[in-house]
């Protein structure tokens, strides 16, 4: 379970960390927007289009949630709290162009870069968050 959680995690973080690069610079459904990209969501949430598409991003984020839930947990009416037992800690079988590795070998070493650059994700996106919010300015300056 721990494994599950760190995967979950790690995606995430290493999503944020490129989308605040990202959104810093390029932003064109809200462009009257700027600033440091931690207080992005603050202004957003202030008007009426930022809370219905922050409310259908909300929707889509437990579509996909009560999905990984399916793939990867037993029913809680079985058992509570636990994985299946044929179920890999991060593999919702999702591989459209087929990049995956077919050994066994090549497979564990993806998921051990998959780890570890998520992990450095998580930091990173911690040092973001720290020094946007401290300074009051964007990562990389005014682009």
């Amino acid at each position: 379970m721990y494994r599950e959680a760190e995967l979950a995690h790690c995606r995430v973080s290493m999503v944020a960390a490129l989308g605040f690069l990202v959104q810093e610079n390029f932003h064109p459904i809200f462009p009257e927007v700027g600033g440091p990209a931690a207080r992005q969501l603050d202004i957003v949430l202030q008007n009426e289009n930022g809370q219905a598409i922050m409310a259908t991003l909300l929707f889509g984020v437990m579509l996909t949630e009560l999905t990984r839930a399916r793939i990867g947990w037993m029913d809680p009416d079985e058992e509570m709290q636990s994985l299946r037992p044929e179920y890999t800690p991060g593999d919702l079988g999702f591989d459209p162009l087929g990049m995956a590795p077919k050994d066994e070998a090549g497979m564990l070493s993806m998921k051990n870069k998959e780890l570890n650059n998520g992990r450095l994700a998580m930091i990173a996106l911690a040092g973001i968050c720290a020094q946007e919010v401290i300074t009051n300015s964007e990562l990389l300056g005014s682009a």
